[in-house]
């Protein structure tokens, strides 16, 4: 009876054994790829948040890097780096082309890192927007952050600080004075790449990850939306927009349609970059202070001073500073490629809007389509117009008194009417005898006649 008992309970386990077994062959392992094919920027760290965020709420078992960038901003770059190693899904990177700079950075936090046969990965040092090398204490800080990552990873972080420092010497590896950069099959050799293929399919199959799925980040209406506005041709159209909106609203009175297009125009252009942490509150601000600026020149000092030079700038700045990935004034890994692109997206979108609202305004006042919303006609005097009432002709030589006092202007009261004056020569007093002497653009010349010479009123 035992022995029965031991038998089915053999047969029970190797049952359940080969289920197990069977359900772990049919298993699929669901791996989350997103890209980072652009520059490290505040707009980069975003979409790495989501997709983490993404990957963790559909249970993925892989997150899949697919990467090729020259680098970006140290800040972004460290961001994403700490994501990275505080994930609790294993990360891979695929390397197809490039991870320099805060490329690098990302790629040795991973728990793997794959390349392609022809790219690279280094040159980590910190640069400014021209390209020089800043200050060793910036050095200083990612030669820490990549000995950090590498060692949290297994990786010599002698090697990964080489990436950053061109003072350190590896023997059979890099000599002082050059900054340290791996090709893909270098990596290899020193652990820095688990191994080689050309496309992800070969790169998992490398990593020997079977039977699986890919789901691939996908972005939200409004996250398409947001990218839509950012796009450097959209954001140019606004710009264009925002200046011509404007232009209309100073040619005409009150307050109508083109100032409303100008304000929802900004409203596109700005939110998007705020909401991408590309557009800062003070970048905003300087371009709202160049509005009031050139506002102040036009009605309030008429002419063209230091307001409506310092607005047009604050304006151009605004404008183009929010686009750029800046930190303040701080500058730090913004390439000044970046900083140009933008400031020329900016003067060439001004300059069409310009040319365009004039030519649009000719058009839209001189057409007939709209019944002439302007005058076309010239009236000529001796056609038998005249600026002036004919009453204000026939004052001359007549005399009155002072309706208020003239300081120069005032009034007049000549019989029973009350006119517009001018004294030619002091003030002239309430109630004080005057005499008219001409008259132009219904306003009349008055000197004042002492009580000898009399008069009748």
């Amino acid at each position: 009876m035992n022995h029965r008992i031991k038998l089915l309970a053999v047969l029970l386990t190797v049952v359940i054994n080969s289920a197990l077994v069977a359900s772990e062959n049919d298993s699929t392992l669901l791996i989350y790829k997103f890209d980072i094919k652009e520059q490290i920027a505040p707009p980069v760290q975003r979409k790495t948040h989501d997709a983490f965020q993404e990957a963790r709420e559909l249970g993925a078992d892989l997150i899949l890097i697919h990467m090729n960038t020259y680098g970006g901003m140290l800040d972004a770059a460290d961001s994403i780096r700490t994501m990275i190693l505080r994930s609790t899904i294993p990360v891979y990177v695929f390397i197809d082309n490039n991870a320099a700079s805060a490329g690098a950075l990302i790629s040795i936090a991973c728990d793997s890192i794959y390349m392609t046969s022809g790219s690279n990965i280094g040159a980590a040092t910190v640069v400014d927007q021209s390209g020089k090398p800043l200050p060793d204490k910036y050095q200083s800080y990612m030669r820490s952050m990549m000995r950090s990552t590498a060692e949290s990873k297994g990786r010599d972080p002698d090697i990964a600080q080489a990436m950053v420092d061109p003072r350190i010497y590896i023997e059979g590896v890099i000599d002082t004075g050059q900054v340290l950069t791996f090709t893909a099959k270098e990596a290899m050799k020193f652990n820095f790449c688990e191994g080689i293929a050309e496309t992800i399919p070969e790169m998992l199959k490398v990593a020997k990850v079977e039977n699986y799925s890919i789901v691939e980040q996908s972005f939200s209406w409004s996250d398409k939306i947001i990218h839509f506005l950012i796009n450097p041709f959209v954001s140019g159209i606004l710009i264009m927009i925002i200046i011509g909106g404007i232009y209309f609203e100073l040619q005409s009175p009150g307050i109508g349609f083109p100032i409303a297009a100008s304000f929802v125009a900004a409203l596109l252009y700005f939110a998007p970059l705020y909401l991408e942490g590309l557009a800062e509150h003070w970048e905003i601000i300087l371009f709202v202070i160049g509005v009031v600026l050139i506002a102040i020149e036009i009605f309030v000092a008429p002419g063209f001073g230091v307001p409506g030079i310092l607005g047009i700038i604050f304006i151009m700045a605004g404008l183009t500073l929010s686009m750029t990935g800046n930190m303040g004034l701080d500058f730090t890994g913004i390439e000044l490629t970046g900083v140009i692109k933008s400031f020329f997206i900016v003067v060439i979108a001004m300059f069409l809007s310009l040319v365009l609202s004039f030519y649009f305004s000719k058009k839209i006042f001189t057409t007939t389509i709209f019944g002439h919303l302007a005058l076309d006609s010239e009236q000529h005097k001796e056609d038998g117009f005249t600026s002036s009432d004919n009453s204000y002709k026939s004052m001359v030589g007549k005399t009155g008194e002072a309706f208020t006092v003239l300081r120069p202007a005032g009034k007049v009261k000549i019989g029973d009417d009350i006119f517009d004056a001018t004294a030619e020569a002091g003030f002239i007093d309430k109630g004080d005898k005057i005499r008219v002497t001409g008259y132009q653009t219904s306003q009349l010349f008055v000197i004042e006649i002492p009580d000898i010479e009399g008069g009748s009123v």
